[in-house]
């Protein structure tokens, strides 16, 4: 290293960072630094290298990018001498992987004082044991704090989605049991009945007849759409008179069962003429008991397909059975996640889903985009307590893919729309929100799928914009820990 590649220690001082510094520690740092200068348009370090030296801008400008969905976004630039980046946390030691966070590049020819990272590390380790011990526990502090909030957000996103399943499942189990008591009664009832018309005052043919009539009858349940009220009531009149004409004993009671199977006054005479008038309050009886088995069984199947559908559901939105990085329809995620989150959309607001069908499965982690889901979905409700319309649709530009949670709700004020991703910002009340809902969801987009979240917002309009890229997301790429997330890709 010649002279000439070096900064005296009185030049070292006309820099901020610095300017305080003893003559000793100039000295050393004289010593070990040396500069360099850059063209226009070159690259100084690239994003995820190893990080080796710690920059110092002399002069000219300097621009930071950071690689996003395949596309090389600048996040900040600058022409402000003393300005520095690089190794900034190689005092951390091995504690941390140290890579480069960003990519650096010459805006215009550039010149710099380089320091390798062990004397970078070396000096803040040797110069100043206090500061290193707060920055110490500021760092790490701050990332065990972030840890334990993010999983009590987890933990507490879960116990409510759980209440909201119970809730859900609830229903129809309850159904399920007032359904199957009520059938037990339904088949005892036919039991008797049918004992009594089959006491030896029927012969084979009649029989048969009658499990014909039984037949059309159970049909006719199956394919009833039924009758407005109107039409039902009058049916339910004309069917009561019908039974009461002819002696049958709880005609009222039997009609409502009856009309909603179909059966009207025509198939009762029918019926009547095929079995005759001496056993047709017990045939009639036995009909209705076997229409309100098959109605019965109906709700059953009904309660039944529902659970099954919620618990599906439930084990889509936790992927709990399946790898984490997995190939995934992003709509079966989102459909997943409205139906846990049902019990949290109030009745007024509206749910429109627009989806493009036609966008291809894509390569990413099931259950923490489910987790962005929720996130998003929950604020936009949260923003329309009066009702509104929720919309949630996908597209696709390129070779990226699109989902968009939007909602007609009082909007982000722009005062606060830079902030929004930031840890434990929240508009809402103590105790009511972390403020870690958006900080993790842009954490798991943006770091885990090397994708992007947007916002836009004005009042009755706000969306927020997931772009994922639609080849599978790498890993090895993720940005290294702590990195500064950038402002500018996080509003619109």
């Amino acid at each position: 290293m010649t002279e000439s590649d070096r900064l005296s220690p009185e030049q070292l001082r006309t820099l901020f960072l610095f300017e305080e510094l003893s003559d000793e520690q100039l000295g050393w740092l004289a010593e070990r630094g040396r500069t360099e200068r850059r063209p226009a348009g070159g690259v100084v370090y690239e994003e995820g290298e190893d990080a080796t030296c710690f920059y110092v801008l002399l002069g000219g400008a300097i621009a930071l990018s950071r690689v996003l969905h395949g596309d090389d976004v600048e996040v900040n630039r600058t022409d402000q001498r003393g300005v520095y980046t690089g190794a900034t946390r190689a005092y951390l030691g091995d504690r941390v992987e140290q890579r480069y966070a960003h990519t650096l590049r010459a805006v215009t020819d550039a010149d710099f004082f380089v320091l390798p990272a062990r004397e970078f590390a070396y000096a803040v380790r040797t110069w100043f044991p206090m500061a290193l011990h707060l920055l110490d526990g500021l760092f790490f502090g701050t990332r065990a704090a972030n840890a334990i909030v993010s999983e009590r957000e987890r933990l507490l996103a879960l116990a409510s989605l759980s209440a909201g399943l119970t809730h859900e499942l609830n229903n129809p189990a309850a159904a399920a049991v007032r359904a199957t008591a009520a059938l037990r009664e339904r088949v005892a009832g036919m039991r008797h009945k049918l004992a009594m018309i089959a006491d030896g005052r029927l012969d084979g043919s009649e029989l048969h007849r009658l499990v014909e009539l039984q037949d059309d009858a159970v049909h006719r349940a199956a394919e009833a759409t039924g009758l407005p009220a109107l039409a039902a009531a009058d049916a339910e009149d004309s069917v009561g008179d019908w039974l009461e004409e002819h002696g049958v004993a709880d005609g009222w009671d039997l009609a409502p069962t009856l009309v909603s199977a179909d059966i009207g006054v025509p198939w009762l005479s029918s019926a009547a003429e095929a079995i005759g008038t001496d056993n047709l309050g017990s045939t009639v009886h036995w009909l209705a008991y076997t229409v309100d088995a098959e109605l019965l069984m109906g709700e059953i199947d009904d309660a039944v397909t529902r659970i099954s559908g919620l618990v599906g559901a439930a084990q889509q939105y936790a992927q709990l059975d399946r790898a984490p990085q997995q190939t995934v329809d992003v709509h079966t995620l989102l459909d997943a996640t409205l139906t846990m989150l049902q019990a949290k959309i109030p009745s007024g607001v509206r749910v429109v889903r627009s989806y493009d069908r036609e966008l291809p499965p894509i390569s990413a982690f099931g259950a923490e985009l489910n987790q962005v889901w929720t996130n998003l979905i929950v604020n936009a409700v949260d923003a329309m307590p009066d009702g509104g319309t929720l919309t949630i649709r996908t597209w696709r530009e390129d070779s990226r893919l699109l989902v968009e949670v939007a909602d007609t709700g009082t909007g982000i004020p722009a005062a606060i729309r830079p902030r929004i991703f930031e840890p434990f910002f929240t508009t809402k009340p103590v105790g009511e929100g972390t403020g870690l809902g958006l900080d993790i969801s842009y954490r798991i987009v943006v770091n885990k799928h090397r994708g992007d979240i947007r916002v836009s917002s004005e009042p009755g309009d706000t969306r927020f914009q997931v772009c994922l890229p639609i080849g599978p997301p790498d890993e090895s790429q993720d940005p290294a820990p702590g990195a500064e997330k950038a402002v500018d890709l996080k509003s619109t």
